[in-house]
């Protein structure tokens, strides 16, 4: 593949300077071969001489075999008055053993002397005394010019002669850092190209997203000719994030028809973004660009009933390109179009012209009128479906329910206890069960009281629920939604639950009841328990 431009990711060090992300040294590694196999040029692994995580990582990076990507470590400029070779920095980034250095050195006047201190003189030394000395120890150098398009619009003269001189000194690549970023596309584009006009260097950028211009910057920066994107996955980074590479990378391949990785590549970058976001324990965004969930969803019943006739009428591209998959919501604005889709989906043969499917979207629409909500909560819609054609088949009775809070001691925590007493055929089990709260509580007794029949549940774990108030005026009696979202580590597959009350434990349970029956309905024994009333279903339909 003949590629004009090359990636650079940063989610490593940049990324992981968002707030609230801490990877650890495993993680590192983790992310790393993710990123070699997805087809990334770079890896930044981070600053060798600012932390012993780092250190570590670069230790443990070189006994890996990497198909593809080279490994970059980090580092700034040596300081002001202090010898190249004797920089504790510049030491620890060659001792690092990478085949590529990153040096970042100021471009903006103002950061040179209020910042780092010293003279314009010193700060141009500087640059180029650094990468002159990695260049002489055999290593790719890329330099990033920090502050570059601040430094451009203060001092164009200086801004342009750090560059000059990370070129006189050998850069392989010099980076044009919008470190703030607060410029303009229209106004990058122009600096761009009179940077080119001034330099044969092959030119990179590096945007952050502070006024929502790093995609767009990064896109204006590759039709202006630069040679190198740097970004993260899933636009992580400080402040406001760096420039999202899982929005850039599709940009470029399928928008302006320029190269970056191979197609197959390109249809594991939804899994690589939800990788990276569960590594980085951060919930992936459902709205985010080609990747996110919602990226494909569709909602409203003339959206759904135009993309069932042809996709491109609601959708840019296929989903399938970047690994993703098209949705169709239930909701009050619903169509039969959606339900007709979703009864497909579970192997009903319905039309628009069934009593039933009418009879169905009007219990679907008031449910949420009483304030249901199913778009996230698809596990209670199909377990409503299945009701509603009568393949449902009850996996328990609940008899009775209890839960007991109470505080021990003075000094004591709130401690809640459940007991439920539910029939699965013609047994009767009673137990109980302590925990965090009372949801939890009632969780750990209805496994209980499962376990024996359905061993099944064993894999299936609660991990977000939420609550919402539907209506405050009530304060404390106000009526509640409760989601919770389970998971099946041996199947990896998740589903949503919904349940809608006044009393918060009533919703939770019916939200915990449904999600753990689909979980059961759709695997193992209870699994081949609808699977034939589906069947049967449709051979009488």
């Amino acid at each position: 593949m003949d590629k004009t431009i090359t990636l650079y990711d940063t989610t490593l060090r940049d990324g992981s300077q968002r707030e609230g992300i801490s990877f650890s040294v495993s993680d590192k590694l983790n992310i790393t071969k993710r990123l070699d196999a997805f087809g990334i040029d770079y890896i930044e692994g981070g600053w060798p001489g600012s932390n012993p995580k780092d250190i570590e990582y670069f230790r443990t990076i070189r006994q890996l075999e990497l198909k593809h990507a080279k490994i970059t470590a980090f580092s700034s400029t040596r300081r002001a008055g202090i010898c190249v070779q004797d920089d504790l920095n510049i030491r620890s980034l060659l001792a690092a053993e990478t085949p590529v250095v990153t040096i970042f050195g100021k471009s903006w006047d103002f950061h040179v002397t209020e910042a780092l201190g010293t003279t314009l003189e010193e700060n141009l030394n500087m640059i180029y005394d650094t990468v002159a000395y990695a260049k002489d120890r055999g290593r790719e150098v890329i330099y990033d010019a920090e502050h570059f398009f601040d430094g451009y619009r203060a001092n164009p003269d200086y801004a342009l002669a750090t560059i000059l001189a990370a070129e006189r000194a050998g850069a392989d690549i010099i980076v044009l850092c919008d470190t703030n970023g607060g410029i303009m596309p229209f106004d990058l584009q122009q600096i761009i190209m009179h940077v080119r006009s001034l330099t044969k260097a092959k030119l990179g950028i590096h945007a952050h997203d502070d006024a929502g211009m790093a995609v767009a910057n990064s896109i204006m920066a590759a039709k202006a000719g630069v040679q190198q994107i740097q970004g993260t996955i899933n636009g992580y980074g400080e402040r406001c994030g760096n420039a999202n590479l899982c929005t850039i990378i599709p940009n470029l391949q399928l928008k302006l028809n320029l190269p970056v990785i191979q197609a197959e590549q390109l249809e594991e970058l939804t899994q690589l973004a939800r990788y990276v976001a569960e590594l980085a324990n951060l919930a992936p965004q459902e709205q985010q660009p080609y990747v996110g969930s919602s990226a494909f969803a569709h909602k409203a019943g003339v959206h759904v009933d135009a993309v069932m006739k042809h996709a491109h009428t609601y959708e840019h591209i296929q989903p399938e390109l970047v690994g993703n998959n098209r949705r169709f919501l239930l909701s009050e604005l619903s169509g039969k179009s959606n339900l007709l889709l979703k009864a497909q989906e579970n192997n009903f043969d319905l039309s628009k012209e069934n009593p039933q499917t009418k009879a169905l979207l009007d219990k679907l629409k008031e449910l949420e009128f009483q304030g249901y909500q199913f778009e996230g909560a698809e596990a209670s819609f199909e377990l409503l479906l299945w009701k509603a054609f009568d393949v449902h088949r009850q996996l328990f009775e609940t008899l009775a329910v209890r839960v007991i809070t109470e505080k021990r001691g003075e000094n004591g925590n709130l401690v809640s206890e459940a007991t439920v007493k539910i029939r699965v055929g013609e047994q009767e089990f009673l137990t109980a069960g302590e925990g965090n709260g009372p949801v939890n509580a009632l969780d750990e007794a209805l496994r209980k009281a499962q376990i024996t029949v359905y061993p099944e549940i064993s894999h299936i774990r609660l991990v977000d629920y939420k609550v919402r108030v539907l209506d405050g005026k009530e304060g404390t009696g106000s009526k509640v939604r409760v989601l919770i979202e389970s998971r099946d580590d041996r199947r990896q597959k998740s589903w949503g639950t919904v349940g809608v009350s006044h009393n918060v434990i009533e919703a939770s349970w019916q939200a915990l009841v449904d999600s753990l029956e689909y979980g059961l309905l759709t695997a193992g024994k209870a699994r081949d328990t609808l699977r034939g009333s589906v069947n049967k279903f449709r051979m009488e339909g």
